[in-house]
């Protein structure tokens, strides 16, 4: 199964794997340098964590860097509505 990553706002995406939200991808503006972050919804047990998270959040410098990581997701861009401007 492989994972796709959902824009929900600049900086902020919902992780699926398969059909299921399984993590949250964000970017740190507070932090210098900008950092990325993966983070399961669940704490679960390390033996049920989903491949590649080996711990509950993952850190990255870069959303390329974090891509690699799972393996070149499928990523869809938010898409907003202008017409209810």
């Amino acid at each position: 199964m492989t994972y796709r990553l959902i824009q929900l706002a600049p900086g902020s995406y919902d992780l699926l794997l398969g059909d299921v939200i399984v993590a949250s991808v964000v970017r740190s503006s507070s932090r210098d340098p900008v950092v990325w972050t993966a983070e399961l919804l669940e704490d679960a047990p390390a033996s049920q964590r989903p491949a590649p998270f080996t711990k509950i959040e993952h850190d990255f410098a870069t959303f390329g860097e974090l891509c690699a990581w799972l393996d070149a997701p499928e990523i869809k861009p938010c898409r907003r509505d202008h017409s209810m401007l």
